[in-house]
């Protein structure tokens, strides 16, 4: 039985046609995989599902009825639960406020804390995420914050789950607990529109898939009738090499950074590693381990209570952020919105925003320097968007995170720390980023890549080091690493 219908549905922007004719339906219980490059019109078409956006033709049938929800609150209410990629989440309230934001539980009028706790603890263990519900969402990492998203959809009994791109920031144990819920709900009965830019993903749990290209639906398959191949084909309309670069050689080289018992407030203790020029080093380890925090003390934004950190021959202990980019350390973060983007700023001010003294004289910016370098960043990169004017807040979810590596490439750095760069990112984008990654180290600098996905690491790191419980549980040649022994190092 066909659960959600999209018929023709059709919605433009000033100078973008994001959608055009989009038609599909999806059987109830079903796992339906939506994909397509970054600017295809997934974004979109989740905005109009999900009542935060008015289609300007076609229409929406949910369950055999006229589906127009004209706010998320008359998606909600009609059966339709969103999981966004960006997460809609209060920093300031709790983990249970948040999973009840809109929908709290009273006595008498009054505001029933605890059994708001009691539930969203439920709520967690169902899924397998052990977060104190009293915590504030702020002090959270990325992925605990996903997961707090999933137990929010799951508070409410969804008919259709919108779920883009849920496993971005997950590490391989939180990926099988998705899976399980995932599987589980479908046997309950509740259709699953799945977005997601890994393949292995859409080939394990979906059973259907709807190609997006340009806006318009290529076609809708059944996923036993793919494979890699014909899939990235459908998406990209042309062939991707989705091989890794060759191998570098760094040995000898001089080191660049040199961290000797690194310890950080937030539990991080004891922390050792280099990282020679030219050379690509991958931070691996389970959500919590410790990777996130010790980039982000790189790069000032970290209390460091022991340890010594050189950079280039020099002390670096950075009291800030601009601290760290003057001093050559460049971070493209795991979280983009919150942290990597200024959402209401466009394409060439959030691009140019650590280089900006570098075009300017006596205070004056040279805009045609600085509209050469944007437009050679975007086109370099091929940020999809009508201009370099475009408020970067408007562009998809994996064009935002080419423009937070791109602002980074006109800039002089000696470390450039990479936090989950791929999160949200097509596969045809993915090889460019991998190319350019390679590029950046066979140019001499220093990078250090920290990825949720293995074979990420395995394919462009030459030395992986991991975390386990904020310190180092071992570190391994990239040739000969594999996925076991690096998960045997994560979990031992």
């Amino acid at each position: 039985m066909v659960a959600l219908e999209v018929k023709g549905i059709g919605k433009s922007y000033p100078g973008v046609r994001a959608l055009d004719g989009v038609s599909f339906s999806c059987r109830r219980g079903s796992v339906h995989a939506l994909v397509g490059e970054n600017g295809a019109g997934k974004s979109t078409l989740i905005r109009i599902l999900s009542g935060a956006a008015a289609q300007d033709e076609g229409s929406l049938v949910l369950d055999g009825e006229p589906f127009n929800p004209s706010t998320p609150r008359d998606a909600v209410s009609a059966g339709v639960s969103t999981i966004y990629q960006e997460f809609n989440l209060i920093p300031e309230l709790s983990v249970a406020e948040n999973i009840f934001l809109g929908r709290e539980r009273t006595v008498r009028g009054w505001l029933d804390s605890a059994t708001m706790q009691r539930d969203a603890a439920a709520l967690l263990e169902r899924i397998g995420a052990p977060i104190d519900v009293r915590r504030r969402v702020a002090t959270l990492s990325v992925a605990q914050q996903q997961l707090v998203e999933i137990a929010r959809a799951l508070a409410v009994s969804a008919r259709v789950l919108i779920m883009d791109e849920p496993s971005a920031t997950l590490s391989e144990h939180e990926l099988t607990l998705l899976y399980e819920i995932v599987r589980s709900l479908s046997r309950e009965g509740v259709t699953i529109l799945y977005v997601s830019h890994r393949m292995d993903e859409i080939f394990d749990l979906c059973d259907t898939c709807t190609v997006l290209k340009d806006g318009r639906a290529v076609c809708t398959r059944a996923v036993a009738d793919l494979d890699h191949a014909s899939l990235i084909g459908l998406m990209v309309g042309r062939e991707v090499d989705t091989r890794f670069p060759p191998r570098r050689e760094a040995h000898g080289a001089p080191i660049v950074l040199d961290v000797r018992g690194l310890t950080l407030e937030s539990g991080v203790h004891d922390v050792s590693f280099t990282v020679r020029a030219g050379e690509v080093v991958g931070l691996a380890g389970l959500v919590g381990a410790g990777r996130t925090e010790v980039a982000r003390a790189l790069f000032g934004l970290g209390g460091v209570t022991a340890g010594s950190v050189t950079l280039a021959g020099r002390a670096h202990r950075p009291k800030s952020a601009a601290e760290a980019i003057e001093a050559g350390v460049a971070l493209v973060p795991e979280d983009r919105k919150a942290q990597g983007l200024v959402l209401g700023l466009s394409i060439r001010e959030n691009a140019m925003l650590p280089t900006l003294a570098r075009v300017s004289r006596f205070g004056f910016v040279d805009k045609r320097r600085e509209r050469s370098q944007v437009d050679a960043v975007c086109r370099r990169l091929a940020v999809s968007a009508a201009g370099s004017e475009v408020p970067v807040g408007t562009l998809s979810g994996g064009n935002q995170q080419k423009v937070v590596f791109g602002k980074w490439m006109a800039h002089d750095t000696t470390l450039l720390i990479l936090d989950e760069p791929t999160r949200g990112v097509d596969v045809g984008a993915k090889a460019e980023f991998y190319r350019l990654i390679d590029e950046i180290a066979r140019s001499g600098k220093a990078v250090l890549l920290i990825s949720s996905e293995l074979p990420e690491l395995l394919g462009l790191a030459d030395r992986i080091v991991v975390l386990r419980d904020g310190r180092v549980s071992g570190e391994l040649p990239g040739r000969d690493a594999t996925e076991v022994s690096v998960l045997q190092l994560m979990a031992r």
